[in-house]
């Protein structure tokens, strides 16, 4: 398939540039059910034959609970597509149930709810990550995803950064790697769509309701108008060095 080639090339030029994967790794993949972090288990179960060093997959969801959420209830999520998806790919697949809908919206009341989730589904599958023996955790942020959270930082932080392409956590021993740092979201968004991806909707009540939704939108109305401008950005990034960023 012309899309998964496309998509490997990518993600093998961003292990190979910065460095993600050595010999004997055993990589944990973050799935949230979403096209991003199921075309990064796709590309990585790919990269597996070409790659000159051997590395193990293994993936991990975080089952929010809505659920069992009284403020924002939603049907239990199936998960039986995905998990055909990780037999045909021969990565084993874990699902982690949790209630985090109901300690975040209905015992916390967090009326802007995005940061603490993500740190706390981060915690869980870094601890997943740690009882299966994984030393790297893979997620599925993609070259749009840091642009945008670039902007994030400058305009509502007041501050220069983003996330790197590999992060290291000394406290848990674990190294974050992000192969799709390279890749553009219109092809994950083509390679999904082709592939015929099992990609779950979001049952989140705070989906496309964020301050990310509207610097995506903000930045892809004047890329409209000023082509270039995510690849320029992202070029500076890569040249500023901060965060563990370098050409």
């Amino acid at each position: 398939m012309k899309d998964l080639q496309k998509l490997l090339s990518r993600v093998r030029l961003a292990v190979e540039k910065y460095d993600m994967i050595a010999e004997g790794d055993r990589i944990a993949v973050g799935i949230s059910g979403g096209k991003d972090s199921l075309a990064l288990l796709c590309a990585l179960a790919e990269l597996r034959r070409f790659l000159p060093r051997h590395f193990e997959l293994y993936a991990f969801t975080v089952d929010m609970g809505f659920d069992v959420c009284e403020k924002h209830p939603a049907p239990p999520n199936d998960y039986s597509q995905i998990e055909e998806l990780c037999r045909r790919l021969c990565v084993p697949y874990f699902v982690k149930k949790t209630q985090l809908a109901h300690i975040i919206f209905d015992l916390r009341g967090e009326s802007n709810p995005c940061s603490l989730c993500s740190r706390m589904r981060r915690g869980i599958i870094h601890d997943c990550a740690v009882e299966a023996g994984c030393n790297k955790v893979a997620l599925g942020h993609h070259f749009n995803d840091t642009v945008e959270t670039f902007m994030l930082n400058l305009f509502f932080e007041g501050r220069i950064g983003s996330f790197s392409p590999v992060t290291e956590l000394s406290r848990k021993e674990l190294f974050l790697i992000r192969p799709l740092v390279m890749t553009e979201e219109k092809e994950i968004k083509s390679f999904a769509r082709k592939a015929r991806l099992p990609v779950l909707e979001s049952t989140c009540p705070e989906d496309k309701h964020t301050e990310r939704e509207y610097i995506k939108e903000y930045l892809g109305d004047f890329d409209h108008l000023h082509r270039g401008l995510y690849r320029r950005i992202f070029g500076a990034l890569e040249r500023s060095g901060i965060d563990g960023w370098h050409e």
